[in-house]
């Protein structure tokens, strides 16, 4: 029996003008429909700070074996093996620790000097000049040269790359994403991967193929070609997309908060801060999908085993109940825990490097161009149903 609610506000997540800005939604959700069902597209919501939080720790109930995005759980196809964001336990514990390893914060905050390079490289040559766009000539460019490092992808090949993997993400208008087994099925990075194998270097690619583990049968063993091939492929699009989206909402809050970002310029020590509160303020990938393996009460509801579940952790972070005035922008709030990371098994594992490249790249920016004002007329709100920020964020600059 689907859920009913005196309420008739609607929330769909392939709708550009929802998306455009969610939270006036999301805000009636919680109010009005804190279990929210969609007849449309045959999926439950959760959008308070209280529901969204365990349910996201709750894998045994709320699973991301069948994905973690809602056209991949309907679509009901077989995932390849590695991709940790869409697997359980026992196996996702596995393949977790692997990546850990080579994926350590220590490692990823031994990249500060690098990152400021990529950095420097993508700014100095804008110094003098009148406009600055945060994404195409920042966002777009830093992530992108530092997950490259990170791999051993040679820099002449990075941005096809990257614009291969963002293409594949964008929603047309009016569509719904469609996903099919081919789109896992890429050989992007093979040459790579091969070349490595008989030429070892300091790089993640070379560490991933020599590492030896215990799998799930017990053997001790190293990685298999087509394994590296998806862990690979996995950390590119991951370290590219989520941090870019993120310096594009550092330009657009602070420029609308003027105020705070001369403190920001004043005081250096308030950045990592202020990093936290735009992670909280706009989460880059604020919607999660899971696939509901047991019958479960909500609100006095029965969500029936076989649901799917959407977890709105980008509204959970604007819950009242968990945070004063929530849509108030304030670097020196005291922001405790917020959910743009995840929360349990599936906690961001590059969360470290994420928060690193957006520190250092407000640290550049702010040395640079201490002011700016969006160029509103040309700038242009990405379309994805996974992650959410801008295409183009360009700026006037003095």
């Amino acid at each position: 029996m689907p859920l009913t609610s005196p309420s008739d506000v609607y929330y769909d997540p392939y709708d550009a003008q929802i998306d455009a800005d969610p939270y006036p939604v999301w805000r009636r959700m919680r109010d009005e429909a804190p279990l929210y069902y969609n007849e449309k597209y045959d999926f439950y919501a959760l959008s308070r700070f209280e529901d969204v939080e365990p349910c996201l720790s709750d894998w045994n109930t709320y699973r991301s074996g069948r994905g973690s995005i809602l056209e991949l759980i309907k679509a009901n196809i077989e995932l390849p093996s590695g991709i940790i964001l869409f697997e359980d336990p026992p196996i996702h514990d596995i393949h977790r620790s692997l990546l850990a390893r080579v994926f350590t914060p220590r490692k990823m905050n031994a990249l500060e000097p690098k990152i400021r390079e990529f950095c420097a490289r993508s700014l100095d040559p804008l110094v003098g000049t009148e406009r600055f766009d945060f994404i195409r000539d920042l966002g777009a460019q830093m992530p992108m040269r530092t997950i490259g490092f990170l791999l051993g992808i040679p820099e002449s090949d990075q941005e096809a790359i990257r614009d291969r993997l963002d293409e594949g993400l964008q929603l047309r208008e009016g569509e719904e994403l469609s996903v099919s087994a081919e789109d896992f099925n890429s050989d992007e990075f093979g040459a790579y991967i091969d070349w490595r194998a008989e030429h070892p270097s300091d790089d993640l690619m070379t560490e991933l193929l020599n590492a030896e583990f215990e799998d799930e049968t017990g053997t001790v063993r190293k990685l298999h070609r087509e394994e590296v091939l998806t862990y690979v492929t996995m950390l590119a699009g991951a370290g590219n997309e989520t941090t870019t989206r993120l310096i594009g909402w550092t330009g657009k809050i602070l420029a609308e908060n003027p105020d705070q970002r001369r403190e920001l310029v004043a005081d250096r020590s308030l950045i990592p801060n202020a990093i936290e509160e735009l992670l909280r303020f706009e989460a880059p990938s604020p919607v999660q999908a899971r696939y509901v393996a047991r019958d479960v009460e909500h609100h006095g509801h029965t969500v029936p085993e076989g649901s799917i579940m959407v977890l709105l952790n980008g509204s959970a972070n604007r819950d009242e109940r968990r945070f004063a005035d929530p849509d108030r922008f304030d670097v020196h709030r005291d922001v405790g825990r917020h959910l743009s990371f995840g929360y349990g098994i599936h906690h961001c594992l590059g969360a470290a490097l994420a928060r690193l490249e957006g520190r250092v790249a407000l640290d550049e920016v702010l040395s640079r161009f201490p002011t700016w004002e969006i160029d509103w007329d040309n700038a242009v709100q990405a379309r994805t149903s996974t992650v959410r920020g801008w295409e183009t964020m360009p700026a006037f600059v003095r």
